[in-house]
């Protein structure tokens, strides 16, 4: 299981911090929404140093499909029902602005990042579907995107129809984040790798405990880290998590599909290509849905793969060359969470809840929270992913559904099974990836015991992994 996106960009290596200091800002995490919010505070005078577990692009966005794009499955009129058109219409509006900045970005970095201005689709297979797709067509186009419905796509088999936006945005995620680490630093920035923060205190003067007893104040902290490593009960309940398995393969260019394609059809199907050398071009496919540690990966992947093999031309039966899997957080209300992490904190903001869609979600994050943390003019959709908005009343039942759930993995872990040790919740292990998964907040585990992902800070014992399923 490894992703194409680090395996074919390599990135100096950074420092890990081993001595304390006192910054002005401090970033906890060096993906997408970590960095962009590392350059934008940097270029608002404000002293930033970025604190990252593992290495710059290896989390969340190093497994993503480098999809940026404002089309968002059939979200918009769904948008438009529970929040309102001028909901709608403000969260396409951020969208397309992050798109807009992301080249901005590479062209004042001198990053190429492989971008590549195609259209999306989200389509349907189902004849009895289709009003659907008029509906979500006729919501975006009147939340000011370029959409419209079709029946034709770039797809080598035939759709029941689809809603088309215009003029989108694809990258190679690594690189531009490779590259936008190098640009924080020439701008006074410090990034650090492997050094994983294990505790925050919020007073006048924040302050990050670090492995090794090494402590660090700041004014000001960002948790950038996907689901925050400190997070309220009143958030906590609002989240849930969910993975997807990538496969992808180098195919004839002219095998591969011009675009990107979504479906919520078969427990998701996406499919997009990138470059891939000379008359190549990489075929990605994303789907298989599930819960983290979820029994059956090894099953979904090899289902994933057989999907591509019979509807993509070029695309190899068997074990994909490429394999890995991408992890997203989602908000009850379908928006992301992006400002101050909950009603009584001044100096803590967290971004998350991106809902699948990280790529956008987190270069707009990165602006707000600037916004946020500088002072400066705030855009017009800041108050719509404000962290503590009202809960509608319509929320509160798939709310307490998620965290029913949540608490039947919790008894569940005081049995003999391992138990993550962020809030001791039962762990389930992962067949495709050889990874012990938590499904109350996606924190993951090495075999080993080795933290791979938070939440959870604290490997597991030995003795809870000595032996596999």
């Amino acid at each position: 299981m490894r992703s194409y996106w680090i395996d074919s960009a390599r990135a100096p290596a950074r420092p890990a911090l081993e001595d304390g200091l006192t910054a002005d800002v401090v970033v906890v995490g060096a993906g997408i929404a970590g960095l962009c919010t590392a350059r934008e505070l940097l270029r608002a005078g404000r002293e930033v140093v970025v604190l990252e577990a593992d290495k710059v692009g290896g989390g969340v966005t190093g497994h993503t499909t480098g999809k940026l794009t404002s089309l968002h499955g059939l979200c918009y009129a769904r948008l438009a029902r529970r929040h309102g058109a001028d909901a709608a219409a403000l969260y396409a509006e951020s969208q397309e602005d992050a798109l807009r900045h992301v080249l901005v970005m590479c062209r004042e970095a001198g990053i190429d990042a492989e971008a590549e201005r195609l259209p999306a689709f989200t389509y349907l297979t189902d004849e009895g579907r289709t009003g659907e797709l008029l509906e979500e067509a006729e919501a975006a186009a009147a939340a000011g995107l370029d959409a419209r419905y079709v029946t034709e796509t770039g797809l080598p088999f035939p759709v029941a129809g689809a809603v088309r936006v215009e003029d989108q945005l694809q990258f190679h995620p690594r690189r531009f984040l490779i590259g936008l680490a190098a640009d924080v630093a020439a701008h006074g920035g410090a990034v650090y790798e492997h050094t994983r923060v294990r505790g925050l205190r919020e007073r006048a003067d924040c302050r990050l405990e670090l492995a090794g007893g090494v402590t660090v104040h700041a004014k000001d902290v960002v948790l950038a880290t996907h689901y925050p490593l400190v997070c309220h009960s009143m958030l906590m309940a609002r989240l849930t998590v969910r993975r997807e398995l990538v496969v992808a393969a180098p195919v004839d260019a002219a095998d591969a599909p011009e675009g990107m394609y979504l479906t919520p059809e078969e427990n998701t199907r996406s499919v997009r290509s990138a470059p891939y050398g000379e008359g190549r071009r990489l075929v990605i496919v994303t789907g298989e849905a599930f819960e983290p540690g979820a029994a059956g990966s090894a099953e979904r992947l090899a289902r994933l793969e057989d999907w591509a093999h019979r509807h993509l031309p070029g695309f190899p039966s068997g074990p994909a060359p490429y394999r890995w899997s991408a992890q997203d957080v989602f908000s009850n209300d379908h928006l992301p969470y992006i400002g101050h992490e909950h009603p009584d904190t001044e100096h803590v903001f967290v971004a998350t809840g991106f809902g699948g869609w990280g790529m956008s979600n987190g270069v707009l994050a990165g602006r707000l929270l600037a916004a946020h943390v500088a002072g400066g003019p705030r855009p017009p959709w800041t108050e719509l992913y404000e962290p503590r908005r009202h809960l509608p009343l319509r929320e509160v039942a798939s709310i307490a559904r998620a965290q029913s759930a949540v608490a039947r993995h919790y008894v569940a872990g005081f049995g003999p099974a391992p138990r993550c040790t962020h809030m001791g919740c039962e762990l389930g292990f992962n067949d495709a990836e050889e990874t012990w998964e938590c499904p109350c907040h996606g924190s993951r585990f090495a075999a080993d015991g080795r933290v791979l992902q938070g939440p959870a800070t604290d490997p597991l014992d030995v003795k809870d992994t000595r032996e596999l399923p």
